[in-house]
């Protein structure tokens, strides 16, 4: 008898009606592009998470940021969903437009495939990071409406996992490279307040995982620090994993911890 578990192909799915996209510009190309992956039937969860790989905003590292980890939710049960988002020249707010479609079309995909649209939750990587703590905190852009049935679905996820994020865009540790890709040069001082995560927590944001590694020299560990301060200043529950060692960009590096801690992070 073959016991191997079925596997489902992953689905790419158009994240905004053809001659809808808001903002597009020239430049845009096959951006933005969400792939899904369902994982098989009799190990499924329930849960289904959007994953926004990093790249300063000026790229996205869809493969070791993106297309691995939904492998390895995928895996464990989980549904997910890889966001490749626009990025510089765009500015903001059309990556987080991008998002948050993202978010509601990933709650609409899962809704027609039989699993929970309140187990929807949103990973991010370094500047994906930044942005899935943006999709956690920030209302829904008004611009980023396409005019269906979708822009009806909540776009604010019921989780966060945050990896080696970038947080602050107004403190010395900052990652200004990412600031400055969203927002351009020089930033405008009020935006880069308002889109600094720890300053956006409200004791409405969801949950939160973070990992951070405390010899990370391009996002500094504080990033993490200051995020998971501002949510228990909130009441906001949130689980800090800090390692001694991996730098920036280990992504799911089979020798690291954080898999196995995420996994019974969301199993509670």
């Amino acid at each position: 008898m073959n016991t191997t578990p079925s596997v489902n192909l992953p689905e790419i799915v158009s994240l905004w009606p053809a001659g809808k996209v808001p903002l597009a510009g020239p430049e845009d190309g096959e951006l933005p592009r969400l792939t899904v992956y369902l994982p098989s039937e009799e190990y499924r969860t329930g849960q289904s998470v959007l994953i926004l790989p990093g790249g300063g905003y000026g790229m996205v590292s869809t493969a070791k940021e993106g297309h691995r980890p939904a492998q390895y939710l995928n895996a464990h049960g989980i549904a997910a969903a890889v966001l490749e988002y626009r990025h510089a020249p765009q500015r903001h707010p059309v990556p987080l437009m991008d998002a948050q479609r993202g978010l509601r079309m990933l709650r609409s995909f899962v809704d027609g495939h039989g699993l929970s649209t309140e187990q929807v939750g949103v990973m991010g990587f370094s500047a994906g990071g930044h942005l899935a703590g943006s999709l956690a905190t920030q209302p829904p852009v008004e611009e980023g409406c396409a005019g269906d049935a979708v822009d009806e679905i909540s776009c604010k996820p019921d989780f966060a996992i945050l990896i080696y994020p970038v947080v602050s865009f107004t403190a010395p540790y900052s990652h200004f490279g990412s600031r400055d890709n969203l927002l351009g040069v020089p930033a405008e001082p009020g935006l880069a307040e308002r889109l600094s995560i720890e300053k956006a927590v409200t004791s409405d944001t969801p949950r939160m995982f973070l990992v951070h590694a405390q010899n990370d020299a391009g996002v500094p560990v504080a990033n993490s620090l200051v995020l998971a301060q501002a949510l228990s200043d909130h009441g906001v529950p949130a689980d800090l994993h800090v390692y001694a060692g991996g730098g920036h960009g280990f992504g799911m590096a089979a020798n690291h911890e954080w898999g196995p801690a995420l996994l019974a992070w969301l199993a509670r």
